[in-house]
């Protein structure tokens, strides 16, 4: 089965193990892109979007680990 273009923000919630208030921050703060869609305005984040994401995560943690600094905020 062919995988899902577009999450929606409780799906993304699910995948980073964050609240849905978390996600939504997240997206409200434009460090993780995602469109509005439908008449609701309904969120959601491109898969390959999230997976951007993630890799720059473990660039930024892995860049802080070497400079000696502690990373204490959660995703």
């Amino acid at each position: 089965m062919a995988q899902k273009r577009f999450m929606t923000l409780a799906d993304v919630g699910e995948v980073l193990n964050i609240s849905s208030s978390q996600t939504y921050a997240l997206v409200r703060s434009g460090e993780l892109p995602a469109i509005q869609v439908g008449g609701r305005g309904q969120w959601r984040v491109e898969t390959q979007v999230l997976e951007d994401y993630i890799a720059r995560a473990y660039q930024r943690t892995a860049a802080s680990v070497k400079d000696g600094i502690h990373v204490e905020q959660e995703l």
